[in-house]
């Protein structure tokens, strides 16, 4: 017994309609990386932030404990 459906007929529209899926799927994985990038960017930068606040806390309480000691 042979097959007899037709191949699947390739119309322009269509062809047009899978180019623009693809070019949203490719755009959106790109749109992800840099997101991806940012946000490990952004707890980067937390990081240097928080060294930075418990650094100046620490000058802070050292110049506090310097002064105690010198004022007894």
């Amino acid at each position: 017994m042979t097959d007899l459906t037709p191949p699947p007929f390739e119309c322009a529209p269509g062809l047009r309609l899978s180019a623009h899926e693809r070019i949203a799927e490719v755009q959106h994985e790109a749109i992800n990386r840099r997101l991806e990038r940012i946000e490990g960017m952004q707890e980067r930068l937390e990081r240097r932030l928080w060294l930075t606040v418990y650094g100046v806390a620490a000058v802070v309480l050292a110049q506090v404990f310097q002064s105690f000691l010198s004022a007894t």
